[in-house]
């Protein structure tokens, strides 16, 4: 494209000087043609006033006085009545320029310029106009080089940007090159940079969710099918494999929401449904794991509570808590229901060493952990609960003590 812009540069130029050029020439030579008849012309007319003059005054007319007014390289001859033509200069042997006057005494004079003279002018004119052409040219070439990269420089530059995000690099370069068509393509490629970005986050972060949400419901079942291993009663078999079963109901709603978000992280499927039913349900799911820890999971508060949510997110929230507590807490784990205002709030506890004091106001950001874990347990148990317009909060960091904000159904009154 530099080549391209280059040469159609010079073309216009050449195109320009051509014309230009071509007249001024035509011009110049017919000026200095017309210039030159002129002069002799006007040579010739002085000549015959000063021969009339000094015929009238009686004095002699000599070549010595004549040649005075007559330019060098020029030739002039003098015809008197009665007396010798008088010769001046050298009488051209090519082509000429000749002018010729007669005065009232019946003498005459001629003048004579050999077009040799008139050519070597024409041609120093010639030669001015040609240096003035190539400079131009030149001035061309440079300013059409310089036009070139400032205008392929960008376009190179696009290039590379538009083989970044190809190649998964989504950082938008936000560069400006003074050029309105090139800075509007710039603007484009930026956004789409930064769409791209946003959809890479996106898909890492339904990545890594899906991962941490998944872990916990296979965990309980994994300990559920570890206790159908174990035993021998058919009646303990068949309860427990009643209970996975509802696991595996619980891990498809997980992999159904997932899906869901990811289509709109924020949408839920709120519903009234019975909070102690989850609460008691994620107890039995734990316990076994609690007993194998020789620690215990209970639950106290409020009961007959109901709230509005997704139950499968809420189960996921306190599955998320316990588990929490399994691994880095310490003692009983307490789950405890109560009412404040128009919200059902359920706390998890335990008596470990808590969340540490540099963490406090971070444990909910993802990545942000004390103790070796991934870091996305409690964001993700936080964007569950916020889904459906509830909440997660750190209540106390020691002993620890988390509490999940649920509002609670209306209630009908009967008239």
């Amino acid at each position: 494209m530099r080549r391209r812009l280059i040469n159609s540069t010079l073309a216009v130029v050449l195109v320009v000087i051509a014309v230009f050029g071509l007249s001024l020439v035509v011009v110049e030579t017919r000026t200095i043609q017309s210039g030159a008849q002129e002069s002799v012309a006007s040579e010739a007319v002085r000549l015959v006033g000063t021969v009339e003059s000094r015929l009238s005054s009686g004095e002699k007319i000599t070549p010595d006085v004549l040649s005075e007014q007559i330019t060098a390289n020029r030739y002039a001859e003098i015809k008197v009545p009665g007396k010798p033509p008088i010769e001046i200069g050298e009488r051209p042997s090519d082509e000429v320029i000749e002018s010729h006057a007669d005065g009232e005494r019946g003498e005459s004079v001629t003048v004579q310029e050999s077009r040799s003279t008139v050519s070597a002018e024409i041609g120093r004119t010639l030669l001015v106009i040609l240096a003035v052409a190539l400079l131009a040219v030149a001035a061309a070439v440079i300013l059409a080089v310089r036009q070139a990269r400032r205008l392929t420089a960008p376009l190179t530059d696009l290039a590379e940007t538009a083989e970044r995000l190809g190649s998964g690099d989504p950082r938008p370069r936000h560069r400006r090159y003074g050029v309105q068509e090139l800075d509007r393509v710039a603007d484009v490629l930026d956004a789409s940079a930064e769409r791209i970005a946003r959809m890479l986050t996106a898909e890492r972060r339904l990545a890594a969710d899906a991962s941490h949400q998944l872990r916990t419901p296979l965990t309980a079942l994994s300990m559920r099918l570890e206790e159908i291993t174990v035993t021998h009663d058919p009646e303990t078999v068949k309860e427990e494999a009643t209970i996975a079963l509802g696991q595996v109901d619980r891990l498809s709603d997980v992999v159904q929401r997932l899906l869901t978000n990811s289509r709109d992280p924020r949408t839920g499927s709120a519903v009234a449904f019975d909070l102690d039913e989850i609460v008691k349900q994620q107890i039995e799911e734990w316990r076994p794991a609690y007993r194998s820890a020789g620690r215990a999971v209970v639950r106290s508060g409020t009961e007959d509570l109901r709230a509005v949510g997704t139950p499968g997110a809420v189960a996921q929230v306190l599955a998320t808590l316990i588990e929490n507590s399994l691994m880095h807490g310490a003692g009983t784990v307490a789950l405890r229901t109560r009412v404040t205002g128009n919200q059902a709030v359920v706390e998890v506890s335990d008596a470990g060493p808590g969340v540490p004091p540099d963490l406090g106001s971070r444990v909910f950001e993802r990545t942000v952990s004390g103790r070796n874990s991934t870091g996305l347990g409690l964001a993700v148990a936080r964007d569950l609960a916020e889904a459906d317009g509830g909440r997660l909060e750190l209540l106390q960091q020691y002993p620890p003590v988390f509490a999940l904000f649920l509002a609670r159904e209306a209630e009908h009154s009967e008239g």
